[in-house]
């Protein structure tokens, strides 16, 4: 019997908490290299740290509030709660079993050494004692905690000491205790400083201690008088997300800032601690923060871990332990053009990110800046990197007399803040700065070129599934498409035009947009291949699938006999092989070396096939609070390519694919043959290396070319329908050519 009730559904939270245990899985993969394994340890505590900051925060919000609405899956904030405290000790206690017992013997084979302070030598204490004088103890604001000195607003995220002081003579016998007058403190461990503190050893190659340890060493002589009893660390997360009434603020600017200050103080939602702490300074902190002793998590030292990036990504002459170096490729079109434009104008370009380089996005901008014949320029900004090309050319533009219009969205969380210099910056450039529209984020990634030609103006265009930011778009994989069709063009100005000045255009001739309908042109496009039955196909790859509408109608699908295969990098709410419900729904995600970022939909068959991409996770806030596109691929070879090489790649990977089973559980794939971001590399570099007999030009952009192995697939792991490619025979590289994986 067809099921309709909240079987139908896995809950977002659990499905969040699964994707970073499929990190997790990344992290203790010994054929991963060991500082990559180190760097996805990092990943994970990162990770953590924004999922409490956010979305357990929400619960706990929900609960105070008294709200009691069910989440698709049937459960109400408190459940909600329940089953991710205990799923996340799950995954801590996890972590740090293998960091302790795998990572840190590793790294010590390997002359990396994580000291603690009773491995310190003479000669290292010596060290030691010197750096905290000069370095350390000029920073240290020692903070006690009595009748007259309420317990500190400590900053989210901080790293603390709490130390327990005695005044008064030392007990005599082993069963005296301490009486007389017994006082606690807290010491904050700056944020300013590198948390590892390099020492000098003899016969490995580097040693550090961790600042914290350092601070206990010499925590003494921050209270002269007083006995130290104990001193354990212990680290607060807060709410983190930004709570502001946009009706309401004025200069939205301002408001943003000032909610940034406040949002230091929100109410603390986990407590991490040193497992040695000592009960009663357990149930103070736990008390004092307004906590539930479910959000207690005693840890062994170091809390923290994502502050072992610093050594994830040291390089030196450990290069041994790092995956290959990643090298973007040009394809080699782009490379001999000498102008953008009329590579553009002769043919639709498309890049795969970050095999092929970004640098094409970047030149394209750079040249209009310079180019008299541009008169203007309009962008969105959600992220970009901190040392910014695009920024830098968005100014020089300016400055040259072009009508320059940045968008920039001041709601990116966690970006708020270089978001906030980065509008201020161009403003004093004379770029005209705008904010998006009222309660909505702009997520999607456009640039629109308006260039003075022979025929008249024409409009450039680039879309992206990823940020304006060079930085990662070296580490995540995403696309970018560049088109001058007139009417994408004029959708993009339309649209445009909407963010700036709030006109709506009656119709769109290409784009589907959110918030004004995207969710329903998802739910069209599947009812069409749900109205063609068995001869439908429906291939999606995205970051994340929540939205019930859409997944019902993916339900109806494939209850229809249409065949549909999911990249779901993330969340997946949707249940796979649900008898009567999803029997022809497959769901996998593939985590690697870099992190799957990429929308890409295809809906249909053969040269009939409708071939998307998006900057829009199938969510509700990406369909209902935000500013996304859809956008065709118009050209026919580059749609070819996309889904015989990209999602067929993908589908094809036994290596890095997790397949996702009907009870919200992952399996992985092991023993195959073929690592989708590996194969596409040596895509990438096929291209970069082809040189045509004859002129170079666009359409090299569209298909590989003919002197290069096809996509190495193993056939029968192809779904139903998909292009079947033959198997490049090769011997088996894995264990020499693995490049690591990404969150």
């Amino acid at each position: 019997m067809p099921r309709t009730g909240s079987d139908l559904f896995i809950n977002r939270e659990i499905s969040w908490l699964e994707f970073n245990a499929r990190v997790l899985e990344q992290a203790t993969d010994p054929t991963v290299p060991l500082l990559e394994r180190v760097k996805f340890h990092a990943i994970v505590s990162s990770n953590l740290d924004e999922f409490f900051m956010v979305r357990v925060a929400g619960l706990k919000q929900q609960i105070s509030g008294n709200v009691h609405e069910f989440t698709p899956d049937g459960l109400s904030p408190a459940e909600q709660l329940a089953a991710v405290s205990t799923r996340a000790h799950e995954i801590v206690r996890a972590q740090v079993q293998h960091l302790h017992e795998r990572i840190i013997p590793d790294l010590k084979a390997e002359g990396i050494e994580l000291l603690t302070a009773a491995k310190l030598t003479r000669a290292q204490k010596v060290h030691v004692a010197a750096h905290y004088r000069r370095e350390v103890a000029p920073t240290l604001t020692p903070l006690a905690v009595d009748p007259g000195h309420p317990f500190p607003k400590l900053k989210n995220r901080s790293l603390n000491l709490a130390i327990v002081l005695h005044r008064g003579p030392r007990p005599r016998g082993a069963a005296a205790t301490y009486g007389g007058e017994l006082i606690f403190a807290v010491v904050q461990v700056p944020g300013v400083l590198p948390r590892l503190v390099e020492v000098p050893t003899e016969g490995t190659r580097r040693a550090f201690l961790f600042l914290e340890d350092e601070i206990a060493l010499h925590v003494g002589d921050l209270f002269p008088g007083f006995r130290v009893l104990s001193c354990t660390a212990f680290r607060l997360t807060r709410n983190f997300d930004l709570d502001i009434d946009e009706e309401e603020g004025e200069d939205l600017l301002e408001t943003i800032q000032k909610e940034l200050r406040r949002r230091e103080q929100g109410s603390a939602v986990r407590l991490e601690v040193d497992e040695s702490v000592p009960e009663e300074v357990a149930a103070l902190l736990t008390r004092s923060l307004r906590l539930e002793p479910d959000d207690v998590y005693r840890l062994k030292a170091p809390l923290n871990l994502a502050d072992l990036m610093a050594i994830a990504t040291n390089d030196g002459d450990l290069v041994h332990l790092h995956d290959p170096r990643a090298v973007p490729q040009l394809p080699s079109a782009l490379e001999a053009a000498e102008s953008m434009f009329p590579v553009i104008a002769e043919g639709d370009v498309l890049l795969h990110h970050p095999y092929d380089a970004f640098d094409p996005v970047t030149d394209l901008l750079d040249e209009s800046a310079d180019d008299p014949n541009v008169l203007a320029i309009k962008q969105t900004l959600y992220r970009t990197s901190s040392d910014s090309a695009i920024i830098r050319a968005l100014m020089r533009a300016a400055e040259n007399g072009k009508q320059v219009t940045a968008l920039v969205e001041l709601k990116a969380r966690f970006d708020e803040a270089p978001n906030i210099r980065w509008a201020r910056r161009l403003e004093e450039a004379g770029v005209h700065v705008v904010y998006g529209l009222l309660g909505l984020k702009t997520h999607c990634k456009l640039m629109l070129i308006v260039r003075r030609e022979v025929a008249g103006l024409k409009r450039y265009v680039h879309l992206g599934t990823g940020n304006y930011n060079a930085s990662t778009a070296r580490q995540y994989t995403d696309l970018s498409l560049f088109t001058c069709d007139e009417s994408m063009g004029e959708d993009v100005g339309a649209l445009f035009n909407l963010l700036t000045g709030y006109s709506t255009p009656p119709s769109w001739k290409r784009l589907a947009v959110a918030p004004l309908g995207l969710r329903d042109k998802i739910v069209e496009l599947i009812d069409a291949e749900t109205a063609r039955g068995k001869d439908g196909r429906i291939i999606a790859k995205v970051n994340a699938l929540v939205d019930p509408a859409v997944i019902r109608a993916l339900y109806r699908a494939s209850q229809a006999g249409v065949e549909v295969d999911l990249l779901v990098r993330g969340i997946c709410c949707l249940r796979p092989g649900l008898a009567g419900q999803s029997e022809r729904i497959r769901v996998r995600s593939v985590v690697d070396r870099f992190l799957e970022h990429a929308r890409v939909l295809c809906f249909g068959k053969g040269d009939g096939a409708q071939v998307f991409i998006s900057s829009a996770d199938w969510m509700p806030r990406n369909f209902d609070r935000r500013v996304e596109i859809l956008a065709p691929v118009l050209d026919a070879k580059l749609r070819a390519r996309m889904v015989s090489e990209i999602l067929g790649v993908e589908l094809s990977d036994n290596t890095s694919a997790r397949i996702l089973k009907e009870d919200g559980s992952y399996a992985r794939l092991t023993g195959g043959s073929v690592r989708s971001q590996q194969r596409f590399g040596e895509l990438a570099r096929a291209r970069a290396q082809y040189r045509p007999p004859e002129r170079v030009g666009p359409p090299l952009l569209r298909t590989l070319p003919p002197t290069v192995p096809p996509p190495n697939v193993d056939a029968t792991l192809l779904p139903p329908e998909l292009p079947k490619v033959q198997p490049e025979v090769r011997p088996d590289t894995k264990a020499t050519t693995k490049e690591g994986a990404g969150s």
